[in-house]
C-alpha cells in the first residue's frame, strides 16, 4: 500500500458517503444557473438537504414529486398528507410548510405596496401561489380602499374538494366593516380546472347586486386552479 493510500486523508474520502459531493455539486449549479434550469426533484433536494443533513435525499425528492405532481404542490400539501410519505417527519414537513408561507409572503409583498389594478399580474402571481395548489376549496377577499390598496386580505371560508360555502351579505359586511371601496373574490379549484361553475356565476351575480348599492365596486372574480386562472371581468361575466 503506498503512503498516499494509507494516509488519513485518503481514508476520510474513502469514508465520505457518495452524497456529499452530489450535494456540493447541486448547490453549485444552482448558484451558477438558478433554479429555471432544475427540474423540481433536485429543487426539492436543495430544500431537504437542511431538513435531512445525514442521508442520500434524491430517492424522497423524487418520491415527493411522484405523489403530489410538482414542487409547487408538494410545499402546498397538507402537513398530515407531507408525513404520509416515507421518510417525511414532523420536522421536515414544517421546513416545507415555510417554504410555502416564504413563498406567499414574496408575491403578498409586491401586491401590498401600490395599487392593485395596476400590477395585475402580481396579483395573479399571488392568487396562484396562495391557492392553486391546495387540495380543498378555499374562498378568500381582497379588501381595497379607494385608491385601489390593499387593506386587507383574508379567507372566508375553506370547504371540501369542490365546494366552499359563501354568503354575500357576510361578504359586504366585512367589506363595510373595513371601509373597502372594493373587492376581487378569488377561490381555487383543486380539480385543476378553472372553469367557472353556475354556482359561482350565481354566487357572483348575488355578492354584485348587494354590494354596487352600497357604493363597493366588484373589481373581479379570479378562479385559480394547477392548470391556470380565468377571470370573470376577462370572460365578460361582470
Amino acid at each position: 500500500m503506498s503512503a498516499r493510500e494509507g494516509s488519513p486523508s485518503a481514508d476520510k474520502r474513502a469514508e465520505d458517503p457518495h452524497y456529499k459531493g452530489h450535494r456540493t455539486r447541486l448547490r453549485e449549479r444552482f448558484a451558477e444557473v438558478g433554479e429555471q434550469a432544475m427540474p423540481d426533484y433536485e429543487l426539492m433536494e436543495l430544500v431537504l438537504f437542511r431538513s435531512i443533513p445525514q442521508r442520500d435525499v434524491k430517492p424522497l425528492a423524487k418520491a415527493l414529486i411522484a405523489r403530489f405532481g410538482s414542487f409547487a404542490e408538494v410545499i402546498g400539501a397538507r402537513t398530515e398528507r407531507l408525513m404520509e410519505v416515507e421518510g417525511i417527519g414532523e420536522a421536515t414537513a414544517l421546513d416545507l410548510k415555510i417554504v410555502e408561507a416564504a413563498a406567499r409572503r414574496l408575491t403578498r409583498g409586491a401586491i401590498s405596496q401600490r395599487p392593485v389594478l395596476g400590477s395585475w399580474k402580481d396579483v395573479i402571481d399571488y392568487c396562484r401561489t396562495a391557492m392553486a395548489f391546495a387540495d380543498r376549496e378555499e374562498f378568500r377577499i381582497l379588501f381595497l380602499d379607494k385608491r385601489n390598496f390593499l387593506i386587507a386580505d383574508e379567507v372566508q371560508g375553506s370547504g371540501t374538494v369542490d365546494h366552499t360555502p359563501v354568503y354575500p351579505r357576510e361578504v359586504v359586511k366585512r367589506a363595510l366593516e373595513l371601509a373597502a371601496s372594493a373587492l376581487i373574490l378569488v377561490h381555487n379549484h383543486p380539480s385543476g380546472d378553472p372553469t367557472p361553475s353556475s354556482a359561482d356565476i350565481r354566487m357572483t351575480a348575488d355578492l354584485q347586486s348587494i354590494a354596487k348599492p352600497l357604493g363597493i365596486a366588484l373589481h373581479d372574480h379570479i378562479i385559480v386552479g394547477r392548470n391556470g386562472h380565468t377571470s370573470f371581468r376577462g370572460q365578460n361575466l361582470l
